[in-house]
């Protein structure tokens, strides 16, 4: 029961995995040693053991996602110091806002236009870029309108960070740090599909770990779970819960293969003092958490072991090992891009008797 996307349907097959008594890392040591197998035997692909892993703040910093397709490098690199002090206005004013700017290095694009360059900014729209700069490296230096803002010392330690070279091109986007990981994110892998970046057969699996226990939520005006209440905190940062509760880590983890998320899962809470802890964080007063979570709160007092577990798209997975583009090509009666069955036609329209027993009624 997923949002409808490009990459999903509202039906999916889960492989769910609850476990008693396993640390977060017996957990993924398991959970891999499975993955590793089904490669091996259904098509013959040896991944490493153990599976690299990479934190969530890691993963943003140089891929924009917290998803990351590691087949191929095109590595995102923060610039805002080199702009810092500039004359640069609408550059300053968003890193005085507490923006950044961004920057990958396109290898060996002599042959991209000035209207190729365009349709990277339109891209880059869809995901609330509000446009892109860039640069063109050439034999005389860069060919770009930031030149009359940057010092040749700045442009050089730009081109040392990025491992820019002649004939590349240097995309940059400035906004607030989600809109820039998310358009030049999405771009990153626009431009690798697009130039035939990514090595064909390839197979690049990781898991990605340390996610932030809670984030604010600006529509609820209060701090969130990111993945659910009930997730435990690494040991070591339970007392910056009533500190500093957005630095604390969760034992949340995601397996990452080519960019898609695979399976993802969480040590849970154990302890009941700790799950009050959470609740506070995330403005549950004790009489709502008793009215909500008593019986949890009550379970916890009264012994609960240390657990976890993982779930597994296997539809997703499959679509991996056939090498299919689409999860509608690996799932029986697809639904349409409107989630409409073509063979059923449902949903359709219900009758009055219908929506009676279900005590609803429709409004025009």
């Amino acid at each position: 029961d997923e949002d409808l996307r490009a990459d999903r349907q509202p039906e999916f097959t889960q492989i769910d995995m609850e476990t008693s008594f396993m640390s977060m890392d017996a957990i993924l040591a398991t959970m891999e040693g499975l993955i590793v197998a089904i490669f091996e035997k259904t098509i013959g692909v040896s991944l490493p053991v153990p599976l690299p892993r990479m934190s969530y703040d890691d993963a943003l910093a140089s891929y924009g996602v917290d998803r990351p397709d590691t087949r191929f490098d095109l590595k995102l690199h923060d610039v805002s110091p080199h702009f810092q002090g500039t004359d640069f206005k609408v550059i300053t004013s968003i890193l005085e806002a507490g923006g950044s700017v961004k920057a990958l290095a396109i290898p060996d694009a002599a042959d991209l236009s000035r209207k190729d360059i365009d349709a990277l900014g339109t891209y880059a729209a869809d995901f609330s870029a509000k446009g892109i700069l860039w640069a063109r490296l050439t034999e005389e230096g860069w060919q770009s309108s930031l030149t009359k803002y940057l010092s040749q010392e700045q442009r050089t330690a730009i081109d040392n960070e990025l491992g820019a070279n002649k004939g590349d091109v240097i995309i940059f986007i400035a906004d607030k740090p989600a809109v820039v990981n998310a358009s030049l994110g999405a771009l990153r892998l626009h431009i690798a599909q697009k130039r035939g970046l990514i090595p064909e057969h390839a197979f690049s699996a990781l898991w990605v770990t340390d996610f932030p226990l809670l984030e604010y939520s600006a529509e609820e005006d209060r701090l969130v779970s990111v993945h659910h209440p009930f997730t435990a905190p690494f040991e070591e940062d339970v007392p910056l819960l009533a500190s500093a509760p957005q630095k604390v880590r969760a034992q949340a983890y995601d397996m990452v293969i080519n960019g898609n998320e695979v399976g993802g899962g969480s040590v849970r809470i154990h302890r009941r003092e700790i799950q009050q802890q959470v609740f506070k964080a995330i403005g549950l007063s004790d009489e709502e958490a008793r009215v909500k979570f008593g019986f949890l709160l009550d379970a916890l007092e009264y012994g609960a072991p240390p657990h976890g577990g993982i779930a597994f798209g296997f539809d997703r997975l499959v679509m991996l090992l056939t090498g299919a583009s689409s999860l509608r090509d690996v799932i029986a009666f697809p639904k349409t891009a409107k989630a409409s069955c073509t063979m059923t036609d449902a949903p359709s329209e219900v009758d009055e008797r219908q929506l009676e027993a279900l005590g609803l009624k429709m409004i025009k």
